[in-house]
């Protein structure tokens, strides 16, 4: 619970103070102090219409916040935001709305809705919604007009219109009370100038002043056109002629397929659609183990997104900031691994047809992108927006990622294991056996052999292959090569790469569990025990968190510090776990740390990227390859303690 003071301007609010909602297509970051701070429009990696995690002036908002102090708690539904003080308790909803299986025949709406209800006393509430189009590039327009989306019977209520080149947005609203006797609240929509401050139109602001039982519910959403390129007219007799009901029932039928008319029974209806809709996702899992998971697949191509967020920083005021709005086969093969272990076989199958899409449109020489935007392109270009001022001051802000065109080996062998994993037969091996003594980029400077793109590809799957004599030979050369290039004699440890033999890197964890060697082997726990030191000390642990390397020693081609990696932090909880088979202080240790990570996830369960020393919640969040590397541990771990009887 936090304690808040209401402003119109304020500093950024914790990267891990934030929940994240989504419907497939896009997602949305929500703060603990009621404010839309990052969505983007209509696709995951569309440009930002709410970016103020990123730029605290002129970034874009859309916040609901009571006018006076308050204290805050946010979580999943039931309960949503609720913001209390002495004065009343306020709940705020936020969603994108989903159908559930029997409405599934409807198109889905691409709305952004907020629930503002009282539950007990009064809350005067400021409502402000100041859309930054374009990553805060693009001029709007801004007018207030007659909502012509909602019957009435008297005056029209007005509707906010932002107008921009490229997208249009509108705010409409429904206002109405749960308690008999208890009056609907009144709304008036005004016009906010937050151009002093870095805005390039005119925003939208409302106070409102809510007694118990009064609701108010506001949806955000890019209106329809016509044929004409006229938004959606008033409904008429005409319409509700063509849909076959009197005019009376006309606010339960439609003017257009995508556009249903705003009325509180469908606002009702799409919230439990919504909610019935993640409850029967869930219910596919076969795991008995409580998990809650951002679901980052994008649903038009079935491609699994790294993150949802941009340039979030891995280091308060540091420079290591990316954009990961996209598909990494690594990342998604990781994801997908989990999926098919938990039950989720159709999200399985739709990323392997994203890939086999993929595969038909293979690069010359025959090989795969290490990444592909989410919607199967290969170019995602790398831009700086230096008009941003970063999350906290962390400059630059990037979009695009240039590592798109990096060659990293080992996505041949992760796609290899989901593609048995799901049954189905792979192709990507000729390319693998062709190059796989050619060096790689894992970082942005230099391309070197790195020893966990090797190790990845060194005992994959037994697939069917026309060419498996070359493949088992590559196999055996390659495991010998880590063997002998990648081990430290002197220092006891497998290396980052055959060419920084000094160099320690937490990724070579994966060794037993991508079944290169077993957990017992000598030089493995030599390995773990060098990297379970404190960075004083030579090794990588610091607060039971780990890095993926020093910084300082590995020169990666981007300068500046980062903190301390929660994949490579479950990696080594995987890594104790499978030593904890035949060692009980290891398994021990494996379930101290994992109780230990889990206090820093946040207030509804979710990981950030990385950690800082502080205890800080650092990158783009929410990651999906973190909440993969964690269901995996947990999973790992409570098999073996349950088989070991702790």
């Amino acid at each position: 619970m936090n304690l808040c003071i209401p402003s119109q301007t304020r500093d950024y609010i914790p990267i891990s103070d934030h929940a994240l909602i989504g419907n497939l297509r896009t997602a949305a970051l929500v703060s603990t102090d009621g404010s839309i701070e990052s969505y983007c429009i209509p696709d995951f990696d569309s440009p930002s219409v709410f970016a103020r995690i990123l730029d605290k002036d002129k970034g874009g908002h859309f916040s609901i916040t009571p006018r006076i102090s308050f204290t805050t708690k946010q979580n999943y539904l039931p309960n949503s935001n609720v913001f209390l003080n002495e004065e009343g308790v306020v709940s705020v909803t936020d969603f994108l709305p989903r159908n559930s299986a029997a409405t599934a025949q409807k198109p889905l709406l691409h709305w952004l809705i907020r629930r503002v209800e009282v539950v007990r006393g009064k809350q005067p509430i400021r409502v402000e919604c100041a859309p930054a189009f374009n990553y805060a590039l693009a001029e709007h327009r801004t007018s207030l007009v007659a909502d012509d989306t909602i019957p009435s019977n008297g005056d029209q209520q007005k509707k906010a219109l932002f107008e921009s080149s490229d997208l249009t947005l509108d705010l409409r609203f429904v206002a109405e009370s749960v308690i008999v006797g208890v009056p609907s609240p009144s709304v008036e929509l005004r016009t906010l100038d937050l151009r002093h401050r870095g805005h390039k139109g005119i925003s939208i602001s409302a106070d409102l002043d809510l007694i118990e039982g009064q609701v108010v519910t506001f949806v955000l959403r890019t209106p329809p056109k016509t044929a004409g390129g006229q938004h959606v007219r008033n409904p008429t007799n005409d319409h509700a002629q063509r849909l076959g009901v009197s005019f009376d029932q006309l606010p339960t039928g439609t003017t257009n397929k995508e556009d249903p008319l705003l009325t509180k029974d469908i606002l009702r209806d799409l919230l439990i659609g919504t909610n019935d809709y993640w409850n029967a996702w869930i219910r596919k899992s076969t795991y008995d183990g409580s998990w809650k998971e951002a679901l980052l697949i994008y649903e038009p191509t079935g491609s699994v997104v790294a993150s949802p967020t941009f340039s979030l920083p891995e280091f308060i005021g540091g420079t290591r900031n990316w954009d990961y709005r996209a598909s990494w086969i690594r990342d998604a093969s990781f994801t997908l691994y989990a999926l098919i272990r938990l039950g989720f076989t159709q999200e399985a199958d739709a990323y392997m047809e994203f890939i086999y899409d993929r595969l038909k449109d293979r690069n010359p020489d025959g090989s795969l992108q290490i990444m592909y935007t989410i919607h199967g392109e290969k170019i995602f270009p790398e831009k700086e927006l230096t008009h941003l001022d970063g999350h906290k001051g962390s400059k630059p802000v990037r979009i695009g990622n240039g590592a798109i065109d990096h060659i990293q080996l080992d996505i041949y062998g992760e796609l290899m294991d989901c593609i048995y994993l799901g049954q189905k037969f792979g192709k990507p091996l000729a390319i693998v056996v062709a190059h796989y003594n050619d060096p790689d980029l894992e970082v942005r400077n230099k391309e070197r052999h790195f020893t966990v793109s090797r190790l990845r590809l060194a005992n994959k799957r037994s697939l069917p292959c026309p060419r498996r004599n070359k493949w088992l030979d590559a196999r055996d050369d390659l495991y010998e090569q880590i063997m002998q290039k990648a081990w430290n004699p002197e220092k006891k440890f497998f290396a980052q790469s055959y060419d920084d033999i000094d160099v320690l890197d937490s990724a070579v964890l994966i060794m037993p569990l991508v079944f290169f060697s077993t957990a017992s082997d000598p030089r493995f726990r030599s390995t773990l025990d060098a990297i379970l030191k404190s960075p004083e000390r030579g090794g990588l642990t610091a607060n039971n968190l780990v890095y993926r390397y020093n910084t300082a020693k590995s020169d990666d081609g981007v300068g500046g510090e980062e903190g301390t990696f929660c994949l490579c932090t479950m990696w080594c909880i995987e890594a104790l776990t499978r030593v904890g088979e035949f060692d009980n202080a290891a398994l021990q240790q494996s379930i101290r740390m994992f109780e230990d990570f889990l206090q820093y996830t946040n207030h509804v369960g979710l990981c950030t990227e990385e950690i800082s020393s502080s205890g800080e919640g650092l990158g783009n969040a929410v990651q999906g390859f973190t909440h993969v590397t964690l269901i995996s541990a947990a999973f790992n771990l409570s098999r073996t303690m349950k088989r070991k009887g702790f």
